[in-house]
C-alpha cells in the first residue's frame, strides 16, 4: 500500500513570526507606548511602596509601646489560632487514648436581638474531644478527635485537616466515645455510640512527630461570629465571647505514659480573661473521681484574612497600573484606525485575523512581563517595609507568592489583550477604554467596597471579567473554621484560576468578535 504525504507548509509559522515581529517593531517604536508600559510597573510598584510606608502598627499599654506577641504558624507555615484547655500527660511511643463524653454546653455573652444577657448555648465549631500534640506549644503538630457544637464529630490535624464524622451531640443518655490512637506517625480516631462497636472516621500524618507527645482532652469554643446587613449595603460583623465545658468519664490511656499524673493548662493563653472567667467560671477543670469537667474557650484553626494583613495588599497599585494599561492597548489597535495606518497593514497580510491574533500576542507578552517584573519587586520590598513598621503580614507558601506574582502578570496580559479586543470592535479609543473600565473595574470596586448586598457581590464576582481577581487571593477559606467569607475581606466565590479562567473566555470571545467585525468591514 502506498501512499502520498500532504506537503508542508513551513510559511505558516514563519509567516506569523514576521507578524508578530512587525508589531512588536511598532510597539517598541512609538516611545509613548514605552513610556507608558514602563508607567505601568513605576505605578505598580511605587503604588505598594507608599501604602506599606504610611502602614504602621504596634502594642502597648497606655503610652508605652511594647514587642506585640508572635502568632503561632502552623506546621503548614500559615499563621494559626491555637487556643485551648487541654488536660494532658506524656504518651511515649504507640499508644491510644478513650473517653466518653457525655455532655457538651456553654455560654454566649450577649447575642443578637438585644445583647443584654449571657445565654447558654454552644457555637457550632465548638470542640471537645481528645487529641495528641507535639508538645504544649502554640502551632506544634497534633491530631483531634472532636465533637462540634452543631457538625457532628470531626478528625482534625494541623490546623487545616478536616474529616467529618457522623452528626449529632453528646448527653448523659445519648453518650458519644472517641478515641486516638497512635501507631508511629499516623494517628488514627475512631467512634462509638457504645463504647464496643467502633467506626474509623479518619487517618492523620503527623511527618516528624517526636516519640513522646502529649495526649489528653481539649475543649475550646471561637467566638460567636454574627453579621448584619449595614444601612449603606455591605455587612457588619460582630463576635461575642463564648465559652464550652465537655463532661469526660471512662478516660483511658493506653501505653508508655512513664506514671505521668495529669497535668492541665490553657494553650495560647493571653494572660487576660474576660469578665465571665473572672466572676463565673475560668477556663479550667474539675476532676471528680473519674470524671472531668474541662471549660475552655478559643480556636483551633487557620487565622482568617482579617487578622493581618494581607500579602496581595501590596499588590494595590497593579489595580492603577491596569487603568493605564488599557488604555495603551486600545491606543495599539485604535491609532491605527484614527491615521489610516490599518489599511496598510491588511494589504501587507490579508488574512486579517492574523493581524489581530498578532497584535494580541505583542501586548499581551508585553504586559505579561512588565506586569511580572514588578510583581516581583513590590511584594517582598513592600511586605518588608509593612513588616518594619510592625504590622503582622500573615505569612503563605512560596507556591501561594508564586501564583499571586504569575497570576497577577497574567490577569494584567489578559487585560490587555480584552482591551486591544474592544478597541477593534469599537475602533474608538473612548469607548474602547470606557466598556473595559466598565466590565472590568467597576464590578470589582462594587464587590469589594461593602456597595451591594453580600450575594449580588458574589454574583458579580462569578459573572464578570472581574472574576479574574480571585487569582490575588492569598488566605483560603476553610468551611471547619468560623468566618466571614466575602469580598470585601479578600475572599472570592471562585478558586483563583477559574477566576482567570473565566475572565480568558471574555478575551477570548471579545478577539473572536473583533476578527468577525474585522473580516467583514472594510477597515
Amino acid at each position: 500500500m502506498t501512499g502520498t504525504l500532504a506537503p508542508s507548509r513551513p510559511g505558516v509559522r514563519t509567516g506569523f513570526g514576521r507578524l508578530v515581529h512587525a508589531e512588536w517593531t511598532k510597539f517598541r517604536t512609538v516611545r509613548g507606548w514605552v513610556i507608558a508600559m514602563v508607567a505601568v510597573a513605576l505605578v505598580t510598584v511605587l503604588l505598594g511602596l507608599f501604602s506599606a510606608q504610611g502602614s504602621h502598627s504596634s502594642c502597648g499599654s497606655g503610652p508605652v509601646e511594647t514587642a506585640c506577641p508572635a502568632v503561632p504558624v502552623g506546621p503548614g507555615g500559615e499563621a494559626v489560632n491555637d487556643h485551648f484547655f487541654f488536660v494532658h500527660r506524656s504518651l511515649t511511643g504507640d499508644g491510644a487514648i478513650t473517653v466518653r463524653l457525655t455532655s457538651l454546653t456553654g455560654i454566649i455573652t450577649y447575642p443578637p436581638p438585644n445583647h443584654d444577657e449571657i445565654v447558654p448555648g454552644v457555637v457550632p465549631w465548638a470542640k471537645a474531644g481528645v487529641i495528641v500534640k507535639d508538645g504544649t506549644r502554640p502551632g506544634s503538630a497534633y491530631a483531634a478527635l472532636v465533637l462540634t457544637g452543631r457538625h457532628g464529630v470531626r478528625m482534625q490535624h494541623d490546623f487545616t485537616g478536616d474529616t467529618a464524622g457522623r452528626p449529632g451531640g453528646a448527653s448523659a443518655a445519648s453518650p458519644r466515645w472517641l478515641r486516638l490512637t497512635r501507631s508511629g506517625d499516623t494517628l488514627t480516631g475512631y467512634e462509638s455510640p457504645d463504647g464496643t462497636h467502633w467506626t474509623e472516621v479518619g487517618t492523620a500524618h503527623l511527618a516528624g512527630l517526636p516519640a513522646t507527645a502529649q495526649v489528653g482532652l481539649l475543649v475550646t469554643s471561637p467566638g460567636d461570629l454574627t453579621v448584619k446587613q449595614g444601612a449603606l449595603g455591605g455587612s457588619i460583623e460582630q463576635s461575642r465571647f463564648t465559652q464550652a465545658t465537655g463532661v469526660f468519664d471512662h478516660v483511658e490511656v493506653r501505653g508508655d505514659t512513664s506514671g505521668a499524673a495529669w497535668s492541665h493548662g490553657e494553650v495560647g493563653a493571653t494572660g487576660t480573661q474576660t469578665d465571665w472567667e473572672k466572676y463565673h467560671r475560668p477556663a479550667g477543670v474539675e476532676r471528680s473521681g473519674g470524671t472531668f469537667t474541662v471549660s475552655g474557650s478559643g480556636d483551633i484553626a487557620p487565622r482568617g484574612s482579617g487578622e493581618g494583613i494581607r500579602i496581595e495588599n501590596t499588590l494595590t497599585g497593579a489595580f492603577a497600573g491596569m487603568i493605564l494599561l488599557v488604555i495603551v492597548a486600545v491606543l495599539f489597535v485604535t491609532a491605527e484606525y484614527r491615521r489610516g495606518l490599518i489599511r496598510t497593514t491588511l494589504l501587507a497580510e490579508p488574512r486579517r485575523g492574523r493581524v489581530l491574533g498578532a497584535k494580541a500576542v505583542v501586548i499581551g507578552l508585553v504586559t505579561f512581563v512588565t506586569g511580572l517584573i514588578a510583581a516581583v519587586v513590590a511584594v517582598p520590598v513592600c511586605t518588608h517595609i509593612l513588616r518594619a513598621n510592625g504590622n503582622y503580614v500573615l505569612p503563605v507558601s512560596w507556591l501561594t507568592e508564586l501564583r499571586l506574582t504569575a497570576g497577577t502578570a497574567a490577569l494584567l496580559a489578559v487585560a490587555a489583550v480584552f482591551a486591544l479586543a474592544l478597541g477593534a470592535l469599537f475602533r474608538r479609543g473612548v469607548a474602547a477604554v470606557t466598556a473595559a473600565v466598565v466590565v472590568l473595574v467597576l464590578p470589582h470596586v462594587l464587590a469589594t467596597a461593602s456597595v451591594l448586598p453580600e450575594g449580588a457581590a458574589q454574583w458579580l464576582l462569578r459573572l464578570t471579567p472581574a472574576a479574574a481577581f480571585a487569582i490575588q487571593q492569598s488566605i483560603p477559606a476553610y468551611p471547619q473554621v468560623t468566618g466571614h467569607y466575602v469580598p470585601q475581606d479578600g475572599y472570592y466565590p471562585l478558586p483563583p484560576w477559574a477566576g482567570l479562567a473565566v475572565f480568558c473566555g471574555y478575551a477570548a470571545l471579545a478577539l473572536g468578535l473583533a476578527v468577525v467585525r474585522l473580516r467583514r468591514r472594510d477597515a
